[in-house]
């Protein structure tokens, strides 16, 4: 099998990546803009087969395909963080749709029969009422971000070329999921740095947050791409499936394992950059229709994972 990861130097793609070849049963290739950097995959990358493209660019887009000529690819490129994309909408839209547009004119104009699995979000669901949690995947579509959007709009051109010209594509709409690696921008991620800058004397005594209200289902992402093959070898094509924990965790706790774990005694204070226009207040999703089509369910607790985050920010800072 000829595995074609988009954004494979990125956070997600490196663990798909690593989870793939720890299998043995396929050949990785990924793609990667000329100016990517390879810290990521820097321990794998004699294993993998990477290819130059820039996924904006509808003829670079198909010069790589048409060369990997994939049997599966796991489309997690993306402009990903959502308060990014409150100052560049324009980018995330464009970066995020017609990006996932390419390659699927790619396959239809080159009559590549692959597997695709698109990395949608929870994200999509926006503003969601007390009553509808947790939140099933025919829950109603309130984005409120920018980014959120680019979601909705990836999600639906999967729905439409599965329907239009029968592309083999399912839908994934992954929740939070997280774990070592994890960019510093991401909220778990960023006061495990900061504690690790603390503990080493780099950093004044005192944690920066945001909102620590909100709430948010979690997975590590080891969990996660495992099912996101999973989607490619059992699920429905065309179909939505929510892939999360089920399970809802206050940022506020997620902050106070992480301090339970360390020595250190800080400060907690509120950055008024870190709050965004709107906030989704909760976030918590229902997998039982993925539980059914695929057996998966998380293994990795999330207590785990955020130990495993601070050691990595220990290990680099």
């Amino acid at each position: 099998m000829r595995a074609l990861i988009t954004g494979i130097t990125g956070f997600v793609g490196s663990h798909m990546a690593e989870f793939l070849l720890s299998r043995g049963d396929c050949e990785v290739f990924g793609l990667a803009r000329w100016r990517s950097s390879d810290v990521n995959i820097k321990h794998i990358k004699d294993k993998l087969r990477l290819v130059e493209c820039d996924l904006r660019d509808m003829s670079s887009v198909e010069k790589a395909v048409k060369t990997v000529k994939p049997d599966m690819i796991f489309h997690l490129a993306a402009q990903s963080f959502v308060p990014t994309s409150w100052h560049a909408p324009q980018e995330t839209i464009t970066t995020n749709i017609i990006s996932q547009l390419n390659i699927f004119e790619s396959l239809r104009k080159l009559g590549l029969d692959a597997r695709i699995q698109i990395a949608c979000s929870s994200e999509e669901y926006g503003m969601v009422y007390p009553q509808e949690t947790p939140i099933k995947e025919t829950n109603p579509l309130r984005p409120l971000s920018p980014y959120g959007v680019s979601k909705v709009g990836q999600d639906m051109l999967g729905y439409q070329y599965n329907r239009s010209y029968g592309l083999k594509v399912v839908r994934t709409r992954g929740f939070n999921h997280t774990g070592p690696r994890r960019g510093e921008v991401f909220v778990e991620s960023n006061f495990a740095k900061q504690i690790a800058l603390v503990e080493k004397g780099k950093q004044e005594p005192v944690i920066y947050v945001g909102n620590l209200d909100a709430r948010r289902d979690y997975t590590d992402v080891r969990d996660m791409v495992r099912g996101y093959l999973l989607s490619l070898e059992k699920c429905e094509f065309g179909e939505v499936y929510n892939v999360c924990s089920g399970n809802d965790w206050k940022i506020k706790k997620v902050l106070d394992t992480l301090l339970a774990s360390s020595k250190v005694k800080v400060e907690i204070k509120q950055d008024p950059a870190r709050m965004r226009p709107s906030d989704v207040e909760i976030l918590v999703g229902d997998n039982s229709k993925f539980k059914k089509a695929t057996g998966w369910k998380p293994e990795i607790p999330f207590e785990k994972t955020l130990e495993d985050i601070l050691n990595y920010w220990r290990a680099n800072v």
